[in-house]
């Protein structure tokens, strides 16, 4: 089910966030370029990151995918109603996925129970997965002027290193499936948080599996917001 959330006090929460990112364990692993991506801005917008439980809604991390630069106006509105558009297709192309719409971006959502999913201590994309990606894919093609943020996740079995390094190779086997199969690598940026942002009880199989998880943040690049911003007069 899709989600919409819009977030009060912006600047302030920015702010917070890239504070608190900047002595992540792993983007401080990640290279320059790589935190750029999650701290910095991006087609005009704020990533922020794909977050765990202590930000967000009711405490669902999430929802809080996307932090600030929101392009408000008529502008705003233009990009919403493109990104609520997109949003909607990938429901309809991948019923399982979980899709949210967070201020100008979505936030896609895939575990064990909806579509890319990866069998233990592996990374290969299989099967099952290729369908579903193969699908968003042609989503992606569709709506050419947006920006992707892939990010892994892991559940906390095992040890912290090797959950980060399984977490990166599962957000790289992604990134590279997309790339491969025509989405410019422009688009995509690529970053990883092992076993460090569970949205769900480790101590359950249930909620390790869905632990292991890929996000993949979906933002509008600077040419959908100029194109936007002249459409409105802005």
């Amino acid at each position: 089910m899709k989600t919409v959330i819009k977030k009060t006090g912006i600047i302030l929460f920015t702010v917070i966030i890239t504070l608190g990112f900047t002595n992540c364990k792993p983007v401080q692993n990640a290279n320059n370029k790589q935190k750029g991506a999650v701290i910095g801005a991006a087609g005009g917008a704020i990533l922020g990151a794909i977050l765990g439980n202590n930000i967000g809604k009711g405490g669902n991390g999430e929802l809080g995918a996307v932090i600030g630069g929101v392009i408000g106006g008529g502008a705003g509105v233009l990009i919403g109603n493109k990104m609520d558009k997109q949003a909607q297709k990938i429901e309809q192309e991948i019923p399982g996925a979980q899709v949210e719409r967070v201020d100008d971006g979505i936030v896609l959502t895939f575990d064990e129970s909806s579509g890319v999913y990866f069998d233990t201590n592996k990374f290969n994309i299989n099967a099952a997965s290729q369908a579903t990606l193969n699908k968003l894919i042609g989503v992606f093609k569709e709506y050419p002027d947006t920006n992707l943020l892939v990010v892994g996740h892991t559940d906390s079995q095992g040890a912290d290193d090797y959950n980060l390094t399984l977490s990166k190779n599962r957000a790289y086997a992604v990134t590279n499936y997309l790339t491969a199969n025509g989405i410019n690598s422009g688009r995509l940026t690529t970053n990883w948080f092992g076993e460090t942002q569970p949205l769900h009880d480790n101590n359950t199989a249930e909620g390790r599996a869905k632990n292991r998880r890929v996000n993949i943040a979906i933002l509008p690049n600077e040419k959908m917001i100029q194109e936007a911003k002249q459409q409105a007069g802005n």
